[in-house]
């Protein structure tokens, strides 16, 4: 970008040179030649200056970055100076104060952009993170009220059975109170799925069937925390609970390409409103958190078709490193 950048101002240049044509040929070519030479040199030293300038405040790190790029130019028009003889009727210095005075200017417009760029980015990042706060705070009272009624029934007839429905309960828990990680592996994705079900199992029995297909290899595919268990709960309270005979909830998930494909289906609900009302929210905030983390390779979208209702999720193919979640809240 930089470098096509610049050509185009060289571009603009050579017209606003040319006299008799549109374009003066050999001012655009000697001047491309410095100005890439110029953009790549300090683009280059600057990139080998990153971790220094890094621990440098924004004011210092720029007047370094001002200081080096004026100090390449200057470096390339007395070079240039040497091989190429300067216009007639313009000294040395005024041909190099021109250059020095341009770069000065278009170094400002450069990391003004990036700065804006920077601050719109956490600006973007934090408002993820406050909604992914949010969402992770959301506890369904129903849900809660629901496993309790059920683990206080299992008490007194299946003591082991109530002690396991509590430990999911609590994992369940810690994961909405986890807000460190904005990307966890899809193996714990999974697992908390898997747990919130079990608990959901013990109330709806026998009306309640799961039917998981697993690629393997995708353990450590990242994902956002809390990105499936929503999508799974809303099959659970919208395609299965209303239904007096029950149905199965479909979990997918496979790789095609540079992509992951997570596939939630339960059956449609009874009417579209109790459909529309039940996931737009939990798609809406899902929704916003991909874009915000992968960009617009990620993709969630909803279909139905016959008497099945899908969430298909869409992911760039990237792993979490596995040091980062070895965390203990």
């Amino acid at each position: 970008m930089m470098l096509i950048t610049s050509e185009l101002l060289v571009l603009v240049l050579s017209i606003v040179q040319a006299e008799a044509s549109w374009i003066d040929w050999n001012y655009f070519g000697l001047l491309s030649l410095f100005v890439q030479w110029t953009t790549l040199t300090s683009a280059a030293l600057i990139c080998l200056l990153r971790p220094w300038l890094a621990q440098r405040s924004v004011a210092h790190a720029t007047l370094a970055i001002i200081s080096l790029v004026l100090l390449d130019v200057l470096a390339f028009s007395l070079f240039a100076d040497s091989v190429l003889h300067s216009q007639p009727g313009i000294t040395l210095w005024q041909n190099v104060a021109k250059k020095l005075l341009l770069a000065l200017l278009i170094t400002l417009m450069v990391l003004r952009y990036f700065y804006l760029q920077h601050q719109w980015q956490q600006q973007r990042e934090a408002e993820m993170q406050a909604r992914l706060t949010s969402l992770q705070a959301r506890i369904q009272p129903h849900f809660l009220f629901n496993s309790m009624n059920t683990i206080a029934s299992l008490i007194a007839t299946n003591p082991d059975q109530a002690e396991d429905a509590v430990l999911d309960l609590s994992e369940l828990f810690r994961a909405s109170l986890r807000t460190d990680d904005q990307l966890v592996p899809l193996k714990r994705e999974l697992d908390l799925c898997q747990r919130y079900l079990a608990i959901e199992a013990l109330r709806l029995g026998d009306r309640l069937a799961l039917q998981w297909e697993i690629q393997p290899g995708l353990e450590q595919q990242a994902i956002p925390p809390l990105t499936l268990q929503p999508l799974v709960e809303n099959a659970i309270y919208h395609g299965i609970q209303p239904r007096p005979a029950g149905g199965t909830v479909r979990i997918e998930a496979y790789a095609k390409a540079n992509f992951v494909y997570l596939v939630v289906q339960n059956p449609k609900p009874e009417t579209i409103e109790r459909q529309h009302q039940g996931n737009q929210i939990a798609l809406a905030n899902t929704r916003a958190r991909l874009v915000a983390l992968f960009g617009e390779p990620a993709v969630l979208k909803q279909s139905q078709h016959n008497d099945i209702y899908t969430v298909t999720l869409r992911l760039p193919r990237r792993t979490v490193n596995h040091l980062s979640h070895q965390k203990t809240p």
